[in-house]
C-alpha cells in the first residue's frame, strides 16, 4: 500500500466551489493508486463562522478569561466540522471515505494547551480504515492527551499534523495545498519581479520560513526532513506540480548542483526597535532589561549589546508594555515603531565574503537607512523602517538576480 498525504488550509475548503478543486487533487491521487490522507484545517477564515478566530469570538477572546483547556476544545470544533463535510462530499461522489478527529488519527500531545507538542502518532486507527477506504480525513491542527483532554498545536499545526502523518505511515510524499501556486523568491505583492521556486531544500524553506515566509510552518519542514519524505506545495486551483521540497536539489535533477548563493528574500513587519542606554553597572543593567521582558512574556529579537546600549526588537502591540517596564526601572530608552526586519536568506552564502557588503550597497544605492543589522551561517537581517519595505525588498531581489532561474552561486 501507497500512501500519499494531502493538506488542505482553510481557503481551500471554504466553499463548496473551493472544495470541488480538493475533489479533483484527491481523485487524481486515487487515479494513481494511491490511498489518500487528508489533513484538513478549519473552513475559512473570519468572518466565516467555523474559522478559528470566528469560534475564538464565541467566547470574546482574548477579552474574557476562558481557561486555555477549554479554548482548545472549542476551537478543536473548527477542523472536526471541516473533516466530516468534505467526508460527505466525497460519499456523495461516490469515494469510499471516513473522517476522523486529531485523537481518533493517533495524535497522542502533552498537556501545553493551545500549543501542544506532539509526543506520539499512532497510525493505527488510520490503517484499519484504509481496509474499506480509500481516503481518511483527518482534522488537523489538533489531538489528545493521555489522560483524554483535547490539545491543539498552534499555529500551523494542521501543516505539522500532515508531515506528522506522513513520517508515522512512511508516505510516499506529503502535498500541501494553499492559494498560492508555491514558494516564491520574496511576497509578490511586495516584489512584483518575485519568481517560484521550483526546488528547494529542507534547510533552505526552513530559514526562509523562519524570516517570515509564511507558505509552510518550520515545524512541519523538520518533521519532514528527519523523515526524509518530500513535500510539495501546490496550488488548490491548478493542477501544477508547484514546489518540491526535498533533502538535495540533486534528487530531481540527477547531478549536483552548488547551493544557491541567496534563495529568496523575506520580511516580518509590525516590529518595534527598542533602544536601551545603559550605565552604571553593565552588566547588572543588561541582564535586568531581558529579565524584564521575559518576566513580561514579551518576546525579544534582533538583539545588538554593547557597553552603553541594548537594542533589541519586539512585536508592536507590546510596545506600550515593554516601554512602561523600563520607565519602572528607571532606564533611558528610545522607539521606533513600524520597523519591519527583511532578511536575505541562503545557505550558500556561508563563507562568501561580499554577501554583506552588497546587501548595504542595494539598500544604500536605494537611499535605505538601515537601523540594525546581523547575520548567520545562512542569512543577513536587516532592520528598516515599514514605509522602506518595498525598495528595500526589491532592490535586494534585483541585487541578487532572484527573478532569473539560478542555480549556481552568483
Amino acid at each position: 500500500m501507497q500512501i500519499v498525504v494531502q493538506k488542505f488550509g482553510g481557503t481551500s475548503v471554504q466553499s463548496v466551489d473551493n472544495r470541488k478543486n480538493v475533489i479533483n487533487h484527491i481523485k487524481a491521487a486515487l487515479a494513481d493508486n494511491y490511498k489518500i490522507i487528508v489533513v484538513v484545517s478549519a473552513l475559512g477564515r473570519k468572518p466565516d463562522p467555523y474559522a478559528t478566530d470566528s469560534l475564538l469570538d464565541l467566547v470574546d477572546y482574548p477579552e474574557n478569561s476562558n481557561s486555555e483547556r477549554e479554548l482548545d476544545l472549542l476551537v478543536s470544533c473548527g477542523e472536526t466540522i471541516s473533516a466530516v463535510v468534505l467526508s460527505s462530499e466525497l460519499q456523495k461522489q461516490q469515494v469510499p471515505s471516513v473522517a476522523l478527529t486529531g485523537a481518533q488519527a493517533g495524535f497522542v500531545t502533552d498537556d501545553n494547551f493551545n500549543n501542544a507538542n506532539i509526543l506520539e502518532v499512532n497510525p493505527k486507527r488510520i490503517m484499519k480504515e484504509f481496509e474499506t477506504s480509500d481516503v481518511v480525513v483527518v482534522a488537523g491542527y489538533q489531538g489528545q492527551t493521555t489522560t483524554g483532554e483535547i490539545t491543539t498545536i498552534g499555529r500551523g499545526g494542521s501543516d505539522t499534523s500532515a508531515t506528522s502523518l506522513g513520517a508515522a505511515t512512511q508516505a510516499k510524499r506529503v502535498e500541501i495545498f494553499t492559494d498560492v501556486s508555491g514558494i516564491m523568491t520574496a511576497d509578490p505583492r511586495v516584489v512584483k519581479s518575485a519568481r517560484q521556486l521550483d526546488v528547494v531544500t529542507y534547510d533552505e524553506i526552513c530559514n526562509l520560513a523562519n524570516q517570515g515566509s509564511k507558505v509552510v510552518h518550520p515545524r512541519a519542514v523538520e518533521i519532514a526532513k528527519q523523515a526524509n519524505i518530500p513535500i510539495r506545495v501546490r496550488s488548490t486551483n491548478s493542477t501544477k506540480m508547484g514546489t518540491l521540497i526535498t533533502e538535495s536539489k540533486t534528487q530531481t535533477t540527477g547531478k549536483v548542483i552548488p547551493k544557491r548563493l541567496i534563495t529568496g528574500i523575506a520580511h516580518v513587519e509590525s516590529i518595534t526597535q527598542m533602544k536601551v542606554n545603559i550605565n552604571g553597572d553593565v552588566q547588572k543593567h543588561q541582564s535586568e532589561v531581558f529579565r524584564a521582558m521575559a518576566k513580561a512574556d514579551i518576546p525579544v529579537d534582533f538583539i545588538n549589546i554593547s557597553p552603553s546600549e541594548v537594542d533589541y526588537t519586539i512585536p508592536d502591540d507590546l510596545t506600550n508594555k515593554a516601554v512602561e517596564i523600563l520607565e519602572n526601572l528607571g532606564h533611558e530608552y528610545t522607539i521606533v515603531k513600524n520597523c519591519v526586519k527583511a532578511s536575505a536568506v541562503g545557505t550558500g552564502m556561508t563563507s562568501v565574503p561580499d554577501v554583506a557588503s552588497r546587501v548595504v550597497q542595494a539598500l544604500t544605492n536605494k537611499d535605505v537607512p538601515i537601523l540594525q543589522s546581523a547575520d548567520s551561517h545562512a542569512t543577513i537581517w536587516v532592520l528598516i523602517k515599514k514605509t522602506d519595505l518595498i525598495p528595500a525588498a526589491n532592490a535586494l531581489h534585483d541585487e541578487f538576480g532572484l527573478s532569473k532561474v539560478q542555480l549556481a552561486p552568483v
